[in-house]
């Protein structure tokens, strides 16, 4: 799969951030400079105002996506690809497509969205070039001759027996019919020397998308909602920002990234999300949870280092826990990662440090006393596989049972590649085993003792 840059790196986009940070005098020279005709043509130049995402990669291939956050400006883009590919030297001339198809969820959303959408393509195209909408036989007819026909992803098999050279597809991840739907596409995209088709959309975890993404015919784009901020309500950033930041949906809906969870997860992102606060309660205790990395060389694992509270007022079966911090370093020295668990303690006040000791044995523990030699420290050693310590970590999530709250993105990336058949991600889930091994420690430790003879403990 092939990638082009994105908008996410620093400094100049377009020509209209050129145009936008040159100083007045600059402006009116290069306005000025320009002739009559192309000074008129200029607000439909979208080389000009495009942003990197939005121009369509080189190459020889098939299909082009765009992912991108909500406003990233993917409509526009796609809008302005249909006109470059139909659109001629003047507007009676042919261009490289003479057949396109607009594809989108519904009816209603190509017809609102895609044509006559504030970024559609009707909105995009200058009067002299801009088509006729036939409500009647759903198509755009250009001035040349050119056609767009609309088509509702509900409807897969309206697409049988068409033909085209071109096709946009619009929000392809939310499709109820997306694999019947852009199957019959393929079929229909058989016209001129090299069809190809571009499809816009937020990413979502969805078999059709990952296949196309995954096809070596495929290019992409990608951008934030942030890409295009020029172009949005500062209290929609705002209000989004606050709301979403630090979420795994914010990186689906914010950031454009495809968020995967694995076949047969223990969590997912829709069970995670529901179940997040926005602000801790007062509680019973608090601990940090430290998995330590085998070695201690840059080419270490992570140290998985969180943050749990728990409230335990009645019943173990009324207990809850919240996970406020994940603050796992890259750690090359192993009192790098030492430090980082302490000094979570000593923002969250916590009562107790956790940490697993089945790799470095005692060394573990003298890292942390020789820091802190008076730190509550409790030992554990792993007698189970990974997967069968989290399960029952993952059973208290689905009694509702833990929440999270926001900024808990990477450790949610861990935790949706936990299967019952082992870890499906790249590395160790060190965040997920130190975040077991906190809730085991608080919730399900303590209620096997419950109405048992207290034991005490050393350490």
């Amino acid at each position: 799969m092939a990638t082009a840059s994105t908008s996410t790196v620093p400094g100049l986009k377009s020509g209209a951030d050129w145009l936008a940070c040159a100083g007045q005098e600059t402006q009116t020279a290069f306005l000025e400079s320009l002739p009559d005709n192309a000074l008129m043509a200029l607000p439909w130049l979208f080389e000009f105002w495009a942003l990197p995402h939005q121009l369509a990669p080189g190459g020889d291939w098939r299909s082009w996506v765009i992912l991108g956050g909500r406003g990233a400006g993917k409509t526009r883009a796609g809008a302005e690809w249909v006109r470059a590919q139909v659109e001629g030297g003047h507007p009676g001339e042919p261009g490289r497509a003479r057949r396109v198809a607009l594809v989108g969820e519904t009816m209603d959303q190509v017809r609102e969205v895609m044509v006559f959408g504030d970024s559609g393509i009707l909105a995009c195209s200058p009067p002299d070039r801009r088509p006729v909408w036939e409500a009647t036989r759903k198509r755009l007819v250009w001035p040349n001759g050119a056609v767009a026909q609309a088509f509702s992803a509900h409807e897969p098999e309206s697409l049988r027996g068409p033909q085209f050279d071109a096709a946009w597809v619009d929000e392809l991840a939310k499709w109820k019919k997306a694999e019947a739907a852009w199957d019959m596409l393929q079929f229909a995209l058989r016209l001129g020397e090299h069809p190809q088709q571009v499809i816009t959309t937020t990413p979502r975890n969805v078999k059709v998308l990952k296949a196309i993404l995954a096809n070596p015919s495929t290019v992409t784009t990608h951008a934030p909602t942030e890409a295009n901020r020029a172009y949005l309500a500062r209290s929609f950033l705002d209000e989004v920002r606050t709301r979403y930041a630090g979420t795994r949906l914010g990186r689906q809906e914010l950031d454009g990234v495809l968020i995967e969870d694995s076949d047969g997860a223990l969590w997912t992102s829709a069970a995670l999300e529901a179940g997040r606060l926005e602000t801790a309660p007062e509680f019973s205790r608090i601990v940090v949870a430290v998995d330590p990395p085998v070695t201690g060389h840059a080419g270490s694992d992570e140290c998985g280092i969180v943050v749990v509270g728990a409230v335990t007022q009645g019943p173990p079966s009324d207990w809850r826990a919240v996970v406020l911090e994940d603050a796992s370093v890259s750690a090359a020295k192993p009192t790098v990662w030492a430090e980082a668990a302490l000094e979570a303690m000593a923002r969250h006040g916590a009562d107790r440090l956790v940490a697993e000791v089945n790799q470095g044995g005692d060394l573990v523990a003298e890292v942390i006393r020789q820091i802190d030699p008076l730190v509550p420290l409790r030992a554990v050693r792993a007698s189970r596989g990974k997967v069968a310590r989290a399960e029952p970590v993952a059973a208290l999530y689905e009694q509702g049972r833990v929440s999270h709250l926001r900024g808990l993105a990477d450790l949610e990336e861990q935790m949706c590649r936990m299967t019952a058949r082992g870890y499906e991600g790249p590395g160790s889930p060190d965040r997920v085993d130190a975040l077991v091994w906190a809730v085991h420690e608080l919730l399900i430790a303590p209620a096997r003792h419950v109405g048992r003879p207290r034991v005490r403990t050393l350490g």
